[in-house]
């Protein structure tokens, strides 16, 4: 049995949640999100609380915790939203937001302009940080990943795209 997924959730009067069809939907004063549910799990609600349980007493399906968590994420996402900071380390490095794009200058011949998804909200502060927000932690972290991907961080100087709280080991250069 799942530690994890015996636990109930917790939700506030603000988040209305509803399960029909294999769909459980968040509504919150961000936003709303439907997640699918697998088809071995139902999803009671009381007024205070979401349970996830399997159709079947006896059944371990490895994915009753992991069902929990996805539903839990949507819950605490539309009552307070999700965000990642990443930082530019390097000389030159830039980036800023011009409309649904995401100008980034990283040392290339070339800008990459990256396209913001619908979901996900980016501003930039400074022109070495990037704030991603939105209330879908999927979609967030997928988009933080793409961002990272295009420079990241190497181990000798410590130049490229890092998340805020990321610690990047350092080697020691070569000697003569």
């Amino acid at each position: 049995m799942s530690r994890i997924a015996k636990n109930p959730i917790k939700i506030s009067d603000k988040v209305q949640c509803s399960f029909e069809n294999g769909v459980f939907t968040a509504k919150g004063k961000l936003g709303q999100i439907n997640v699918n549910v697998n088809s071995n799990f139902q999803v009671n609600i009381n007024e205070n609380e979401v349970k996830v349980l399997p159709f079947k007493e006896n059944q371990k399906d490895p994915k009753w915790g992991t069902t929990r968590a996805i539903i839990a994420n949507t819950i605490n996402g539309v009552t307070n939203g999700f965000s990642k900071t990443l930082e530019l380390n390097g000389t030159g490095y830039r980036a800023s937001v011009s409309g649904s794009k995401l100008k980034l200058e990283l040392g290339y011949s070339h800008d990459i302009n990256f396209d913001i998804p619908s979901d996900v909200k980016i501003e930039c502060p400074k022109q070495n940080l990037i704030i991603l927000s939105s209330i879908n932690k999927e979609k967030l972290g997928a988009a933080a990943a793409k961002i990272r991907s295009f420079r990241k961080p190497e181990p000798f100087k410590g130049k490229g795209i890092k998340y805020n709280d990321e610690y990047i080991f350092r080697k020691e250069g070569k000697k003569k």
